[in-house]
């Protein structure tokens, strides 16, 4: 598709990726800041979706008003015996992929982008071949430390790969590698902006402010092995801590009777709760410990704010990403990866230093910033007005 020599007033951006918020938010942040720095140089944007029917991408489109194209997509289960990877349901899938090729382009020569960013996830692969077909740029955003399989896949049909972290460089297949640019993974900016004391007064905290603050959470949903162990270990983190427990909506009812049980002076510095909204940059100010998940965004998030990390990676996440990404923060000291089993035991060995030495923290904080890149959604659209231009 031929480029005007000067920027079109209205720059039209084509989206693809999806299936989890880890494929999904770096998306919505990318276009949300590419259409402030276009509103701010009097030009707009104009974008369209492309996606999965009834996933989470297309909820997150509609809530922010961008128009959505649902395609077939194809789901690859991985498995580590490559004869289960030619299962019935996988054959189904591939089979539906061909037709989401041609719905895909269907919609990307209707719409007539300057360029596609895709984002992940297997919803992302009929736009990306879309997109080689249209002759429209691609630029691909991988989120963690090794190329997803989706990215792999239109690896070789981008004309910019945007990665995470300076790690993925010599993880790229050679023939790509001049294409990399490395951004960060885009944080939501409310992230950044929260106040500890804003914590303490939304959700009526009754803390020892003098003692550190750990924040648990496994996401959304909670993680049975993360309130597992942490709710094993309560009475003794909380004699060196304060505990705000984030702990999803199946585990509360079992956490807050254990809770109950707590002597008072205990049970004063935990607060459990289903799920953190809008207080989450509060919260996270205050923390100065974080016990999670690693996935990619938890990641971008922490060491864009700096914070001490202890993860107990999920083990099923595809591509063991998140073992991978805690191990490579732990290897930069900006983290401690408990990967596999873990018990009380465990847990207390990893969190005891950090809660007993500010320094031991402060060490930590500053390596994790070392690896963060708040200004990752501004670098991501760099690279995309780069494209689109050319």
């Amino acid at each position: 598709m031929a480029i005007t020599s000067h920027p079109p007033l209205v720059l039209r951006l084509v989206v693809t990726g999806g299936g989890t918020g880890g494929h999904t938010y770096p998306a919505l942040t990318a276009v949300r800041t590419l259409r402030e720095l276009l509103r701010a140089r009097g030009r707009s944007l104009d974008v369209l979706w492309i996606g999965s029917a009834d996933s989470l991408e297309a909820r997150v489109a509609e809530a922010e008003g961008i128009a959505f194209t649902a395609v077939a997509t194809g789901k690859v289960r991985r498995s580590s015996n490559p004869l289960r990877m030619v299962s019935p349901a996988n054959v189904r899938d591939m089979a539906r992929v061909p037709l989401g090729v041609a719905q895909a382009r269907k919609a990307v020569a209707g719409f007539r982008p300057h360029v596609v960013l895709a984002t992940g996830g297997y919803v992302a692969v009929p736009t990306g071949l879309a997109a080689r077909m249209c002759r429209v740029p691609l630029v691909l955003h991988e989120q963690t430390v090794r190329l997803g399989l989706a990215n792999r896949r239109l690896a070789g049909s981008a004309s910019r790969i945007a990665v995470s972290s300076e790690s993925t460089l010599p993880l790229l297949p050679e023939s790509v590698r001049s294409l990399a640019v490395v951004t960060g993974n885009p944080v939501r900016p409310e992230v950044l902006t929260g106040h500890p004391g804003k914590a303490v007064a939304a959700l009526g905290l009754g803390f020892d402010l003098a003692l550190p603050t750990v924040y648990v959470t496994g996401g959304a949903q909670g993680s049975q092995q993360i309130n597992e162990v942490v709710g094993g270990e309560l009475p003794w983190l909380l004699e060196r801590a304060n505990v705000v427990h984030q702990c999803g909506p199946a585990h509360y009812e079992s956490l807050a009777a254990r809770a109950a049980t707590l002597p008072a002076h205990l049970a004063v510095r935990y607060h459990v709760t289903p799920f953190v909204g809008a207080e989450l940059p509060d919260v996270l100010a205050l923390a100065s410990v974080v016990i999670s998940r690693s996935g990619a965004g938890t990641l971008a998030e922490l060491t864009a704010l700096g914070k001490p990390a202890v993860f107990i990676p999920l083990a099923s996440a595809a591509g063991n990403e998140q073992a991978h990404n805690a191990r490579h923060l732990e290897e930069s000291g900006a983290a401690v990866a408990l990967v596999g089993e873990v018990g009380g035991e465990r847990l207390r060995a990893a969190v005891a230093p950090l809660l007993e030495d500010p320094l031991r923290r402060e060490a930590m904080a500053v390596a994790a910033r070392a690896q963060g890149r708040p200004d990752a959604a501004d670098r991501l659209v760099d690279v995309l007005l780069t494209a689109a231009s050319e």
